[in-house]
Protein backbone atom coordinates (compact mmCIF):
# COMPACT_ATOMS: atom_id res chain seq x y z
CA UNK A 1 0.00 0.00 0.00
CA UNK A 2 3.13 2.48 0.19
CA UNK A 3 3.85 2.21 -3.04
CA UNK A 4 -0.39 3.09 -3.94
CA UNK A 5 0.26 5.92 -1.76
CA UNK A 6 3.42 7.48 -3.38
CA UNK A 7 1.24 7.11 -6.66
CA UNK A 8 -1.53 9.10 -5.08
CA UNK A 9 0.28 11.82 -3.82
CA UNK A 10 2.40 12.08 -7.22
CA UNK A 11 -0.57 12.23 -9.21
CA UNK A 12 -2.42 14.94 -6.65
CA UNK A 13 0.97 17.22 -6.72
CA UNK A 14 0.90 17.10 -11.05
CA UNK A 15 -3.07 17.52 -10.51
CA UNK A 16 -2.88 20.72 -8.03
CA UNK A 17 0.00 21.54 -10.00
CA UNK A 18 2.57 22.47 -6.73
CA UNK A 19 4.03 20.93 -3.75
CA UNK A 20 2.66 23.12 -1.27
CA UNK A 21 -0.64 22.91 -2.89
CA UNK A 22 -1.08 19.32 -2.23
CA UNK A 23 0.41 20.23 1.12
CA UNK A 24 -2.24 22.08 2.28
CA UNK A 25 -4.79 19.77 0.87
CA UNK A 26 -3.29 17.17 3.15
CA UNK A 27 -2.89 19.07 6.05
CA UNK A 28 0.57 18.56 6.25
CA UNK A 29 4.15 19.88 5.89
CA UNK A 30 5.42 20.51 2.28
CA UNK A 31 8.78 19.12 3.11
CA UNK A 32 6.86 15.76 3.99
CA UNK A 33 5.26 15.69 0.13
CA UNK A 34 8.54 16.51 -1.11
CA UNK A 35 10.70 13.76 0.50
CA UNK A 36 7.43 11.00 -0.82
CA UNK A 37 7.83 12.45 -4.09
CA UNK A 38 11.78 12.53 -4.26
CA UNK A 39 11.83 8.84 -3.12
CA UNK A 40 9.19 7.52 -5.58
CA UNK A 41 11.83 9.37 -8.05
CA UNK A 42 14.50 7.23 -6.26
CA UNK A 43 12.91 3.97 -6.32
CA UNK A 44 12.34 4.70 -10.23
CA UNK A 45 15.73 5.89 -11.31
CA UNK A 46 14.03 8.71 -13.05
CA UNK A 47 13.36 12.63 -12.30
CA UNK A 48 9.27 13.20 -12.71
CA UNK A 49 9.06 16.86 -11.55
CA UNK A 50 10.57 19.62 -13.04
CA UNK A 51 10.99 22.23 -10.40
CA UNK A 52 11.72 26.28 -10.06
CA UNK A 53 10.70 28.39 -6.96
CA UNK A 54 7.88 29.66 -9.01
CA UNK A 55 6.41 26.49 -11.32
CA UNK A 56 6.91 22.85 -11.61
CA UNK A 57 6.17 21.00 -15.14
CA UNK A 58 6.40 16.87 -15.94
CA UNK A 59 9.51 15.81 -17.37
CA UNK A 60 8.87 13.07 -19.99
CA UNK A 61 8.90 10.37 -17.91
CA UNK A 62 6.68 12.16 -15.37
CA UNK A 63 4.78 12.42 -18.29
CA UNK A 64 4.45 8.32 -19.06
CA UNK A 65 4.42 7.38 -15.44
CA UNK A 66 1.60 10.24 -14.78
CA UNK A 67 -0.94 8.62 -17.16
CA UNK A 68 -0.13 5.26 -15.82
CA UNK A 69 -0.56 5.75 -12.36
CA UNK A 70 -4.11 7.65 -13.06
CA UNK A 71 -5.02 4.30 -14.51
CA UNK A 72 -3.77 2.22 -12.10
CA UNK A 73 -5.49 4.15 -9.13
CA UNK A 74 -8.69 4.62 -11.09
CA UNK A 75 -8.78 0.97 -11.56
CA UNK A 76 -7.51 -0.14 -7.53
CA UNK A 77 -10.10 2.69 -6.42
CA UNK A 78 -12.61 0.87 -8.85
CA UNK A 79 -11.82 -2.62 -7.83
CA UNK A 80 -12.51 -2.28 -3.98
CA UNK A 81 -15.78 0.04 -4.65
CA UNK A 82 -16.75 -3.23 -6.52
CA UNK A 83 -15.92 -5.69 -3.60
CA UNK A 84 -17.85 -3.37 -0.49
CA UNK A 85 -21.07 -3.17 -2.79
CA UNK A 86 -20.68 -7.09 -3.57
CA UNK A 87 -20.05 -7.95 -0.08
CA UNK A 88 -23.29 -8.77 0.92
CA UNK A 89 -25.63 -8.37 -2.20
CA UNK A 90 -25.80 -10.90 -4.97
CA UNK A 91 -25.63 -8.74 -8.00
CA UNK A 92 -23.29 -7.45 -10.86
CA UNK A 93 -22.12 -9.43 -14.15
CA UNK A 94 -21.61 -13.10 -13.49
CA UNK A 95 -19.87 -15.19 -16.60
CA UNK A 96 -20.61 -18.54 -16.07
CA UNK A 97 -18.91 -21.07 -18.99
CA UNK A 98 -21.34 -24.36 -19.14
CA UNK A 99 -20.80 -27.68 -20.74
CA UNK A 100 -23.18 -27.66 -23.53
CA UNK A 101 -25.44 -30.95 -22.90
CA UNK A 102 -25.97 -29.59 -19.07
CA UNK A 103 -26.42 -26.51 -20.27
CA UNK A 104 -28.85 -27.36 -23.24
CA UNK A 105 -31.05 -30.14 -21.43
CA UNK A 106 -30.43 -29.08 -17.73
CA UNK A 107 -29.54 -25.87 -16.30
CA UNK A 108 -30.95 -23.39 -19.15
CA UNK A 109 -34.50 -24.24 -18.98
CA UNK A 110 -33.84 -23.14 -15.37
CA UNK A 111 -32.17 -19.80 -15.38
CA UNK A 112 -35.57 -18.12 -15.45
CA UNK A 113 -36.16 -19.43 -11.73
CA UNK A 114 -32.22 -18.09 -10.81
CA UNK A 115 -32.46 -14.53 -12.18
CA UNK A 116 -36.05 -14.25 -10.47
CA UNK A 117 -34.72 -15.39 -7.54
CA UNK A 118 -31.65 -13.12 -8.22
CA UNK A 119 -32.62 -9.72 -9.62
CA UNK A 120 -29.49 -7.82 -9.57
CA UNK A 121 -27.75 -10.42 -11.43
CA UNK A 122 -27.08 -10.47 -14.83
CA UNK A 123 -25.76 -13.84 -16.53
CA UNK A 124 -23.28 -13.79 -19.49
CA UNK A 125 -23.49 -17.44 -20.49
CA UNK A 126 -20.93 -19.11 -22.57
CA UNK A 127 -21.51 -22.90 -23.98
CA UNK A 128 -18.80 -25.25 -24.77
CA UNK A 129 -17.29 -28.69 -24.70
CA UNK A 130 -13.38 -27.44 -24.35
CA UNK A 131 -11.95 -27.16 -20.79
CA UNK A 132 -10.76 -23.57 -20.85
CA UNK A 133 -8.61 -21.66 -18.99
CA UNK A 134 -11.28 -20.00 -16.67
CA UNK A 135 -9.22 -17.10 -15.10
CA UNK A 136 -7.29 -16.11 -18.86
CA UNK A 137 -11.02 -15.95 -20.52
CA UNK A 138 -12.34 -13.92 -17.65
CA UNK A 139 -15.22 -16.88 -16.31
CA UNK A 140 -16.60 -16.92 -12.94
CA UNK A 141 -17.92 -20.29 -13.11
CA UNK A 142 -17.84 -23.25 -15.21
CA UNK A 143 -19.35 -26.47 -15.75
CA UNK A 144 -17.48 -29.46 -16.66
CA UNK A 145 -17.09 -32.87 -17.20
CA UNK A 146 -14.94 -35.22 -15.28
CA UNK A 147 -12.03 -34.85 -12.60
CA UNK A 148 -10.23 -31.68 -12.70
CA UNK A 149 -6.32 -32.00 -12.19
CA UNK A 150 -5.56 -28.13 -11.03
CA UNK A 151 -4.64 -27.29 -7.92
CA UNK A 152 -5.85 -23.30 -8.87
CA UNK A 153 -9.56 -24.36 -9.47
CA UNK A 154 -12.23 -25.70 -6.70
CA UNK A 155 -14.61 -28.50 -8.24
CA UNK A 156 -18.00 -29.14 -6.16
CA UNK A 157 -19.72 -32.37 -7.59
CA UNK A 158 -23.03 -31.61 -8.93
CA UNK A 159 -23.80 -35.24 -10.15
CA UNK A 160 -22.16 -38.76 -9.61
CA UNK A 161 -20.90 -40.54 -12.87
CA UNK A 162 -24.03 -42.44 -13.61
CA UNK A 163 -25.90 -43.40 -16.48
CA UNK A 164 -28.62 -44.91 -18.17
CA UNK A 165 -30.21 -46.99 -21.16
CA UNK A 166 -32.83 -45.57 -23.17
CA UNK A 167 -34.89 -45.20 -25.91
CA UNK A 168 -38.24 -44.12 -26.77
CA UNK A 169 -41.73 -46.17 -25.86
CA UNK A 170 -41.93 -45.83 -29.84
CA UNK A 171 -38.62 -47.46 -30.60
CA UNK A 172 -39.43 -50.40 -28.19
CA UNK A 173 -42.83 -50.70 -29.46
CA UNK A 174 -41.75 -51.92 -32.59
CA UNK A 175 -38.53 -53.30 -31.67
CA UNK A 176 -39.19 -55.09 -28.17
CA UNK A 177 -37.45 -54.09 -25.18
CA UNK A 178 -33.92 -55.42 -24.17
CA UNK A 179 -34.39 -57.50 -20.94
CA UNK A 180 -30.40 -58.16 -20.61
CA UNK A 181 -27.37 -56.52 -21.77
CA UNK A 182 -27.16 -59.01 -24.54
CA UNK A 183 -30.12 -58.45 -25.97
CA UNK A 184 -28.55 -55.10 -27.41
CA UNK A 185 -27.27 -57.23 -30.60
CA UNK A 186 -30.31 -57.36 -31.41
CA UNK A 187 -30.90 -53.12 -31.35
CA UNK A 188 -29.81 -49.76 -33.57
CA UNK A 189 -27.61 -49.16 -30.71
CA UNK A 190 -27.10 -44.58 -30.67
CA UNK A 191 -23.13 -44.33 -30.11
CA UNK A 192 -21.80 -41.44 -28.34
CA UNK A 193 -17.96 -40.85 -30.37
CA UNK A 194 -15.32 -39.12 -28.49
CA UNK A 195 -11.87 -39.74 -26.81
CA UNK A 196 -11.44 -42.72 -24.90
CA UNK A 197 -15.12 -43.71 -25.42
CA UNK A 198 -16.11 -47.24 -27.37
CA UNK A 199 -18.40 -49.04 -29.44
CA UNK A 200 -18.66 -51.52 -25.87
CA UNK A 201 -21.05 -50.90 -23.50
CA UNK A 202 -19.90 -52.09 -20.30
CA UNK A 203 -22.30 -53.10 -17.62
CA UNK A 204 -21.67 -54.54 -13.69
CA UNK A 205 -24.34 -56.09 -11.96
CA UNK A 206 -22.98 -56.81 -8.35
CA UNK A 207 -19.99 -58.73 -9.49
CA UNK A 208 -20.96 -59.76 -12.57
CA UNK A 209 -19.23 -57.71 -15.61
CA UNK A 210 -20.43 -57.67 -19.02
CA UNK A 211 -18.89 -56.25 -22.41
CA UNK A 212 -21.39 -56.63 -24.74
CA UNK A 213 -20.16 -54.90 -28.88
CA UNK A 214 -23.09 -52.40 -29.49
CA UNK A 215 -23.59 -51.23 -33.78
CA UNK A 216 -26.30 -48.32 -35.23
CA UNK A 217 -26.50 -46.17 -37.64
CA UNK A 218 -25.76 -43.08 -35.54
CA UNK A 219 -22.45 -42.15 -34.53
CA UNK A 220 -22.06 -38.93 -32.88
CA UNK A 221 -20.02 -36.56 -30.54
CA UNK A 222 -22.88 -33.96 -29.78
CA UNK A 223 -24.87 -35.23 -26.93
CA UNK A 224 -28.09 -33.18 -28.02
CA UNK A 225 -28.18 -34.63 -31.17
CA UNK A 226 -27.62 -38.04 -29.69
CA UNK A 227 -30.75 -36.98 -27.49
CA UNK A 228 -32.97 -35.65 -30.07
CA UNK A 229 -32.19 -39.05 -32.02
CA UNK A 230 -33.16 -41.36 -28.86
CA UNK A 231 -36.54 -38.91 -28.64
CA UNK A 232 -37.79 -39.28 -32.44
CA UNK A 233 -37.47 -43.37 -31.99
CA UNK A 234 -34.28 -44.21 -33.89
CA UNK A 235 -33.01 -46.34 -31.18
CA UNK A 236 -31.59 -47.42 -27.97
CA UNK A 237 -28.79 -44.90 -26.33
CA UNK A 238 -26.23 -44.51 -23.04
CA UNK A 239 -26.79 -41.26 -21.41
CA UNK A 240 -26.04 -39.72 -18.06
CA UNK A 241 -28.97 -39.92 -16.29
CA UNK A 242 -29.54 -36.46 -15.62
CA UNK A 243 -29.69 -35.55 -18.98
CA UNK A 244 -32.44 -37.58 -19.78
CA UNK A 245 -34.42 -37.68 -16.08
CA UNK A 246 -37.02 -35.21 -17.39
CA UNK A 247 -37.59 -36.83 -20.82
CA UNK A 248 -38.15 -40.16 -18.97
CA UNK A 249 -40.34 -38.23 -15.84
CA UNK A 250 -42.80 -36.73 -19.23
CA UNK A 251 -42.77 -40.57 -20.44
CA UNK A 252 -40.65 -39.54 -23.75
CA UNK A 253 -38.35 -42.39 -23.22
CA UNK A 254 -37.59 -45.12 -21.12
CA UNK A 255 -34.74 -46.46 -18.88
CA UNK A 256 -34.30 -50.51 -19.61
CA UNK A 257 -32.23 -52.91 -18.06
CA UNK A 258 -32.76 -51.56 -14.72
CA UNK A 259 -30.55 -53.39 -12.10
CA UNK A 260 -27.12 -52.58 -14.39
CA UNK A 261 -24.75 -50.25 -13.78
CA UNK A 262 -23.53 -48.89 -18.27
CA UNK A 263 -20.82 -47.22 -19.03
CA UNK A 264 -19.04 -46.65 -22.72
CA UNK A 265 -15.74 -45.67 -21.02
CA UNK A 266 -13.72 -45.62 -17.98
CA UNK A 267 -13.24 -41.60 -17.90
CA UNK A 268 -14.75 -40.19 -14.75
CA UNK A 269 -18.23 -38.24 -16.50
CA UNK A 270 -19.55 -36.57 -13.44
CA UNK A 271 -20.32 -32.97 -13.36
CA UNK A 272 -18.55 -30.53 -11.53
CA UNK A 273 -18.94 -26.90 -11.13
CA UNK A 274 -15.77 -24.92 -10.75
CA UNK A 275 -14.13 -21.72 -9.95
CA UNK A 276 -10.71 -20.06 -9.79
CA UNK A 277 -9.23 -21.43 -6.02
CA UNK A 278 -7.77 -17.62 -6.29
CA UNK A 279 -10.58 -15.64 -6.30
CA UNK A 280 -13.12 -17.82 -3.98
CA UNK A 281 -16.50 -17.21 -4.19
CA UNK A 282 -18.32 -14.09 -4.46
CA UNK A 283 -21.98 -13.85 -3.37
CA UNK A 284 -23.21 -14.18 -7.26
CA UNK A 285 -21.12 -16.59 -7.74
CA UNK A 286 -22.11 -18.86 -4.63
CA UNK A 287 -25.54 -18.29 -5.18
CA UNK A 288 -25.09 -19.71 -8.77
CA UNK A 289 -23.07 -22.90 -7.56
CA UNK A 290 -25.72 -23.20 -4.81
CA UNK A 291 -28.84 -22.71 -7.40
CA UNK A 292 -26.64 -25.87 -9.62
CA UNK A 293 -25.96 -27.97 -6.38
CA UNK A 294 -30.04 -28.00 -6.13
CA UNK A 295 -30.86 -28.38 -9.47
CA UNK A 296 -28.98 -31.53 -10.16
CA UNK A 297 -29.84 -32.96 -7.01
CA UNK A 298 -33.43 -32.80 -8.46
CA UNK A 299 -32.55 -34.85 -11.39
CA UNK A 300 -31.81 -37.95 -9.25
Amino acid sequence: MDDLNSLRIFVQVVEDGSLSATARRAHTAVSSIARQVKALEDSLGARLLNKTTRRQSLTEAGRVFYERAKIILDDFDRAKRDVSSFQDTVKGVLRVYLRTSAATSVIVPALPKFLEQNPQVTLDVTLGDERIDLIAQGMDVAVFLGHLDDSSMVARRLSPSRRVVCGSPAYFKSHGTPRTPADLSKHNCLIYKADRYSEQWRFTKGTEKINVPVAGNLHTSSAATLMAAALSGLGVMVVQQWMAAAAIKEGKLTAVLPGYDVSPTDYDTALYAVYPHSRGLSPKSRAFVDFLVGLFKKQG
